[in-house]
């Protein structure tokens, strides 16, 4: 099992990491912290991008406050530097129990989902990797039904499978209230005119958590607004090259991690064709960090919207359809 020295190697090497992931995303690629659940040997390799990371710390060095009456996955909050911090416990959600002694050895991974602080009870941190996106895979089998965990996979240099899991899922689970209210989304547009192509066209999502797809398709259909879903960008770009009027396309939503290929690499292709480039982009991300929202900007994004904050995705889009409306009536 890893050690504390190791734990406070691998927690370094996150906070050295981060900087760079959003050079990273723009290149295509993404730098995953890979960790494991269960120290048997036969246990797998989990993934998360470190960009949602913040560190490792041991478990057995923070006290546990219990919520009388909370979601079984929820096993209480810790106080970290001030923060109370919720902890989800990951290996119960996927089927494992960890024992007093296991629980005591095991380590908490820190991570920040658009700004919500939680903690996910792992084994222990095993090494930093990068991969290209599309080294990525997601296989449909990973689609089937909604009690699916994992998103996406990988390999690792010895050949052992990785899996990436859809933590919007475990988000949406343990703490509904913290992910996107739909209910309010209808609400949003009440006082907004609909643009003719936004009414009659068909909006292009590039998304491959199933739960943020889930949100997107409550709030499209609650507007009747027509769209059409891909599990990544490298699906969507092939379908814009195939269609006979991209600039029939009234708008575009992607997101930035995604296996195959990476929001960031999304809109450089997009933005460089002259066919597609005044096709408005809105970035739907749980990736909020500044450096993220400047580069999606650089690449010449028109909008970024946090994935808690996608009831606003809409209005937001009408308002960038306008603006681009309103620069072409511009004398030239």
């Amino acid at each position: 099992m890893i050690n504390k020295y190791k734990i406070i190697e691998v927690t370094m090497s996150l906070l050295e990491h981060v900087d760079a992931a959003t050079n990273l995303a723009k290149n295509n690629e993404v730098q995953l912290l890979v960790f494991k659940i269960d120290a048997a040997e036969t246990s797998p390799y989990y993934a998360i991008n470190v960009f949602k990371t913040r560190e490792v710390v041991e478990a057995k060095r923070h006290h546990l406050t219990q919520i009388p009456g909370a979601h079984s996955l929820l096993e209480g909050t810790i106080v970290l530097r001030e923060m109370q911090i919720p902890i989800l416990n990951l290996p119960r959600w996927l089927g494992v129990e960890l024992d007093d002694t296991k629980k005591k050895a095991s380590n908490l991974l820190i991570c920040d989902f658009n700004g919500i602080i939680i903690g996910i009870r792992i084994m222990y941190a095993y090494r930093v990797i990068k991969k290209n996106w599309n080294e990525m895979h997601s296989p449909d089998s990973y689609r089937l039904g909604d009690d699916g965990v994992v998103i996406n996979d990988t390999r690792l240099d010895d050949g052992s499978l990785c899996l990436v899991l859809d933590y919007e899922k475990l988000l949406a689970e343990v703490i509904p209230q913290a992910m996107v209210n739909v209910d309010i989304a209808a609400k949003a547009l009440s006082n907004i005119t609909i643009p003719e192509k936004l009414k009659n066209g068909v909006v292009l999502i590039a998304e491959d958590s199933k739960t943020a797809q889930r949100h997107l398709i409550h709030i499209f259909e609650h507007a009747h607004i027509g769209y059409q879903i891909f599990n990544n960008g490298k699906d969507m770009i092939e379908f814009i090259a195939r269609h006979p009027n991209p600039s029939s396309i009234p708008a575009i939503i992607t997101d930035i991690e995604m296996p195959e290929m990476s929001g960031f690499t999304v809109i450089q292709r997009l933005k460089s064709n002259p066919e597609t480039k005044s096709i408005p982009i809105i970035v739907n991300s749980s990736m909020t960090g500044e450096n993220n929202k400047r580069e999606a900007a650089s690449l010449g994004a028109d909008g970024f919207i946090d994935k808690t904050k996608s009831e606003n995705i809409l209005p937001l889009i009408v308002e960038k359809m306008n603006d681009i409306a309103a620069l072409r009536l511009l004398p030239s």
